[in-house]
C-alpha cells in the first residue's frame, strides 16, 4: 500500500525558493527541479523507509541537485510528512527540530 505524502508549508516555501533560484539561472531549469522533486516524492510514496539521519527524520537526497527531502514517517497512519526541501550547501543548524 502506498503511503500518503503531506508537504508542510515550510517545505513548499523551500521548494519555491529553489525553483525561483534555478529559473534565475536559466529559464526552464526550475521546471527540471520540480520534475526531480516529483520523482522523489513518488519514491517516498512507494517506499518511505529511507535512512534516519536526524532524530526521527529521514532524508532522501535529490539526484543531480544539492538538495535533500527531509521527512518524518508516521507508520500508524501511513503518512510521510515532508518538513523541508533542504539545500545541502546551507548551515545544518537550519534543519527542522
Amino acid at each position: 500500500m502506498a503511503y500518503k505524502v503531506v508537504i508542510e508549508p515550510r517545505a513548499l516555501l523551500d521548494a519555491q525558493q529553489a525553483i525561483d533560484y534555478y529559473d534565475e539561472q536559466l529559464i526552464g531549469l526550475g521546471n527540471k527541479f520540480v520534475e526531480a522533486l516529483d520523482k522523489h516524492i513518488t519514491a517516498i510514496q512507494k517506499n518511505p523507509f529511507y535512512q534516519i539521519k536526524y532524530k526521527d527524520y529521514r532524508v532522501l537526497p535529490v539526484k543531480k541537485y544539492p538538495y535533500s527531502i527531509i521527512f518524518y514517517l508516521d507508520e500508524q497512519v501511513k503518512t510521510a510528512y515532508v518538513m523541508a526541501v533542504f539545500n545541502t550547501h546551507q548551515n545544518p543548524v537550519k534543519l527542522p527540530k
